[in-house]
């Protein structure tokens, strides 16, 4: 796999969900849980895409929710690869509300890493990634230095999980 190279748009993808009354919670508002599911199967379908292997989630760095959701919304997610390590890979997740016209507010950010996944569920060499364009090299660069602060979180024994 590390001979091959993939583009943004080859793995990038959308999906639309429309909201129906069991994706609420008790405020009215739809279930931060869901979209966080939704959120995760995208970032999935996206890097195995990309990798062209099974893939698992590794961690989730950012998902701010910026506005509500509500019952009768089509809400939109948009993924796409932005940074793709050797073995890794990280996608952006921007989650939309739609209105009338294609008019759409944005409502959640997300940035996952994934892992592709060899046959013995072990980490495999995923495609490189062609940057092309402004946007596409600053994404590359923020995922970057995201990657480089979590390094450095790991270093001072700053983590999330159990371990001692």
């Amino acid at each position: 796999m590390s001979d091959i190279t993939k583009r943004v748009e080859d793995s990038a993808l959308e999906t639309v969900h429309l909201i129906r009354p069991a994706d609420l919670n008790n405020a009215g508002r739809l279930f931060g849980g869901i979209l966080m599911q939704w959120i995760d199967e995208l970032a999935g379908v996206v890097a195995r895409r990309h990798a062209g292997m099974p893939v698992t989630t590794a961690s989730v760095d950012n998902l701010q929710f910026l506005h509500g959701a509500y019952q009768g919304d089509i809400v939109i997610l948009s993924g796409k690869i932005t940074y793709v390590g050797t073995t890794s890979m990280e996608v952006k997740v921007t989650s939309y509300v739609e209105k009338n016209l294609g008019e759409r507010r944005l409502i959640n950010v997300a940035y996952l890493t994934l892992v592709g996944l060899d046959e013995n569920d072990r980490p495999a060499r995923v495609p490189r990634l062609q940057v092309s364009g402004e946007e596409e090299q600053r994404e590359w660069e923020q995922a970057d230095m995201r990657r480089t602060m979590r390094k450095q979180q790991e270093a001072q024994g700053f983590h999330f999980y159990g371990k001692e």
